[in-house]
């Protein structure tokens, strides 16, 4: 095994024990990037020359006997979204040509104490607003689409061209590409991991989180992730706690939503299969399955679209108005939409959030967790604008992609998704769970239940 293949938990485990040194790892992963990057396209920059710098760093540390913990020597992405002092952040657009970040996000404050390794910044859709990532390919097949808007973190992580990656989920960005490129996604609680120093799409739906080859690498991360920034005005005031799930299998007890509505609803039949199987697999490892109405599924885009659209014309008013021409056309127009809504209409979203959230905190408390589809189909051909269902009907791809992640960004409730098996063409596809607020231990003990019966690295064959 190559060191560029290996789990976050299997390199910490070689670096903490001097079995690799994180000079080897960095520069393992450089390498695959050189290789990967002139057909897939993961990252926005990369600056070896800083990656190979703090992975010397960190092997001095930690020959010195100054171990940081589990992400010390770790090469990883980060989102363009995401500030770090002296490295462009971009957004994927023209508008920020030339804007260089004078400190760290928070977020990147943090990895940097853990002693990750900074490889580079990772692709978006401009300014986050999209479900493809245009620039990048998927790690599969690089005739697909990535994924969007993390579709660079998690194809820098599918392909071995970073251990691990951070991005961001304001309707199922970290979701959506994980699961069309086989890793791992976690969008976190609304306001567990700050977002101090992070680009905003839409600031009541925007979260930060992890994306991975493994459920228990993205544990590892989140626990450097988490606790109290108050200058972030959602952060949550919890203790920090340690996510990392422990190594067994069973699940006696465990009550697992199955929707009777909405996630299985137009959904592609392999991957109905898929997630149906590896339902039946939490229910062999002890689980108990509890049929579940989703509630208020008929308002969930109507209110998504009613938040989101508003809060990012709001924050893009000023440059809207003076550099239009900037932007990408189908951003330009989503933001322009936005000057079209009323005060009325996005009351009406924020009073149909809160219905839904009560709706969904009264159906969890049937139930430790939901499990579902986490897109009903997998990465289509690039260009592709809209999918056909098996009744015949037809919806776009983003509406698609967005309709079974977005609930999670509007309730707030935390959402993990896993890799799950194929479809007929050998495209990943993805499970979701979906479990109550601060209840990432439950989803992280789950996952990594399913993938110790079903051990797989999230590297793409193809890649």
């Amino acid at each position: 095994m190559q060191p560029y293949e290996m789990s976050l938990a299997e390199a910490s485990d070689a670096i903490r024990t001097r079995r690799l040194s994180p000079v080897e790892l960095t520069d393992s992963v450089l390498e695959r990037a050189r290789r990967t990057e002139p057909h897939l396209h993961a990252y926005a920059s990369i600056d070896a020359e800083r990656a190979r710098g703090a992975a010397r760093l960190a092997e001095r540390d930690i020959t010195a006997g100054r171990h940081r913990g589990p992400l010390h020597g770790i090469p990883m992405g980060l989102k363009d979204l995401i500030d770090v002092a002296g490295a462009a952040t971009s957004a994927g657009s023209r508008v920020r040509d030339g804007h260089h970040a004078h400190s760290d996000s928070t977020v990147a404050a943090r990895l940097a104490a853990a002693g990750a390794v900074l490889v580079g910044k990772t692709h978006t859709h401009e300014f986050a607003y999209g479900l493809t990532t245009p620039q990048t390919h998927n790690a599969w097949d690089p005739a697909r689409v990535a994924g969007g808007s993390s579709g660079g973190s998690a194809v820098a992580v599918a392909s071995g061209a970073a251990t691990f990656a951070l991005g961001t989920d304001t309707g199922g960005s970290i979701r959506v590409p994980a699961a069309l490129n086989g890793v791992v996604g976690l969008k976190p609680t609304y306001g567990l991991v700050p977002r101090h120093g992070v680009t905003s799409l839409s600031w009541s739906l925007d979260h930060v989180g992890p994306l991975t080859r493994t459920v228990e690498d993205a544990a590892l991360v989140l626990t450097a992730l988490t606790g109290h920034d108050p200058r972030d005005p959602a952060s949550l005031a919890t203790p920090r706690a340690d996510y990392r799930p422990a190594a067994r299998t069973e699940l006696t007890g465990l009550r697992v939503g199955i929707p009777r509505t909405y996630y299985f609803d137009h959904t592609d039949p392999d991957v109905e299969a898929a997630v149906q199987h590896a339902i039946d697999e939490l229910q062999a490892l002890g689980a108990h399955l509890v049929e579940v109405d989703i509630p208020m599924t008929r308002y969930v885009q109507a209110t998504h679209w009613g938040l989101m659209v508003p809060e990012a014309t709001a924050y893009h008013e000023r440059t809207l108005r003076t550099a239009p021409h900037l932007y990408q056309d189908d951003v330009r127009i989503l933001l322009e939409a936005g000057e079209l809504m009323t005060a009325g209409d996005y009351l009406r979203a924020q009073r149909s959030r809160t219905l839904m959230r009560d709706a969904w905190s009264r159906m969890l408390r049937e139930v430790d967790l939901i499990a579902a589809p986490a897109v009903p189909a997998t990465a289509v051909t690039a260009g592709q604008e809209t999918i056909t269902w098996p009744d015949g009907t037809t919806e776009s791809v983003p509406d698609a992609y967005v309709r079974l992640s977005s609930p999670a960004n509007i309730t707030g409730v935390p959402a993990l998704t896993l890799p799950v098996g194929q479809d007929a063409a050998g495209l990943p596809i993805g499970m979701q769970l979906l479990g109550r607020p601060l209840g990432e231990d439950v989803l992280l003990r789950v996952g990594h239940a399913y993938e110790l019966t079903h051990p797989a690295r999230g590297l793409a064959p193809a890649a």
